[in-house]
């Protein structure tokens, strides 16, 4: 009984109203168009979002390539581009790329160069003393 009151007063599943004869809705003859209608509507309003980004996406790239040709500047894809290039081992190769060796490490007459362009900076004294 207690299953029956809620019902009636509103409460439960949806289907317990028309299960004790309650009122069934009646289906909208235009509610198709309608759907149709809203359906349009929503097609159309994401075409003039998509145009109007695309505006603003075109207007961005003209500055930045603006920017690009003020100041010399590559566009990132062509820049990754070339750098890909050259990082690339020859075709064929069998070894691995040799890493660069940092400065200071390798090299003796970079090394002796190194000295020679300090000891210039240095007072007569200490030149003397280092050259012992």
């Amino acid at each position: 009984m207690n299953f029956v009151m809620k019902a009636a007063m509103g409460g439960g599943p949806p289907d317990v109203g028309k299960m004790l004869g309650g009122e069934e809705k009646e289906e909208d003859p235009d509610a198709a168009k309608k759907e149709e209608e809203r359906q349009e509507a929503l097609r159309q309003q994401e075409e003039e979002r998509k145009a109007k980004y695309a505006k603003m996406e075109a207007e961005r790239e003209s500055m930045r390539q603006g920017i690009r040709d003020k100041y010399g500047l590559k566009k990132r894809e062509e820049a990754e581009a070339e750098a890909a290039a050259v990082e690339e081992p020859a075709a064929g190769s069998l070894t691995r790329p040799k890493k660069a060796v940092p400065a200071g490490c390798g090299d003796e007459e970079e090394e002796e160069s190194i000295m020679d362009t300090m000891m210039k900076y240095l007072p007569g004294p200490l030149q003397d003393m280092l050259k012992k």
